[in-house]
């Protein structure tokens, strides 16, 4: 019985090395078709699609196969014969599995972010449309029509504002010519001024005796009160 087991261990364990030199052959092809597709395409007419699916294809087949060797880890553990040494050679399965999924995980974040970046680009002008598919060519071209339109609108608002500005200039030309006014009416009637300043005196003089007279009559009220 013990003879079965250590084969099957054994078999299991040749599998998973198979399997580990298949992931790490196509995890630098991974790497690299992530990188080629951020960079660009060396022909302008060559379509981006086919990088893209090419990538996307990868994903899926080296995800599957991350997953069969996940698997196998978990299958190893469970029919691994007892001993130290055994244990170890599972730790070093697991940790190869955790280094594999790492990069495959970068990668695929690193492409995700730059495929964002292109549809925030591309989305610009045709109202969120992607530019999958178009060629250089026509990418660089609907970028310049995009800071074409942007340049306008700048434009556009500056002009707004220089004609504001405009506006309030002379809003604030016609106010000094009123205030000159006022000063030339009063330049030439003095006596107005005059006029003004002896009312206001003649009230305040009034509103004097007027406080007298009262603090007067309010003294002689109290002083009858207390007799």
């Amino acid at each position: 019985m013990t003879t079965m087991v250590g084969s099957s261990w054994e078999d299991v364990r040749k599998q998973a090395r198979i399997l580990e030199n298949d992931i790490d052959v196509k995890l630098v092809a991974f790497s690299k078709l992530g990188v080629s597709t951020g960079s660009g395409l060396n022909s302008e007419s060559m379509p981006l699609i086919n990088s893209e699916d090419m990538f996307d294809t990868m994903s899926m087949e080296l995800q599957q196969l991350l997953s069969k060797l996940s698997q196998l880890n978990d299958k190893m553990a469970e029919i691994a014969p007892s001993g130290t040494a055994t244990m170890h050679t599972i730790k070093r399965h697991r940790e190869i599995l955790m280094d594999y999924q790492q990069e495959f995980d970068r990668t695929s974040a690193r492409v995700c972010a730059r495929r964002e970046r292109e549809e925030l680009l591309g989305g610009g002008m045709g109202g969120g449309v992607p530019s999958v598919g178009l060629s250089r060519r026509d990418q660089y071209g609907k970028e310049a029509a995009h800071l074409h339109s942007s340049h306008i609108l700048v434009d556009e608002q500056i002009n707004i504002a220089m004609e504001a500005r405009e506006h309030l200039t002379s809003q604030r030309q016609t106010f000094k010519r009123m205030q000159t006014r006022f000063n030339d009416i009063a330049n030439r009637f003095p006596m107005l001024n005059s006029l003004i300043y002896r009312i206001n005196a003649r009230k305040r003089r009034d509103s004097l005796i007027v406080g007298v007279v009262v603090a007067v009559c309010t003294f002689l009220l109290l002083l009858y009160a207390f007799h």
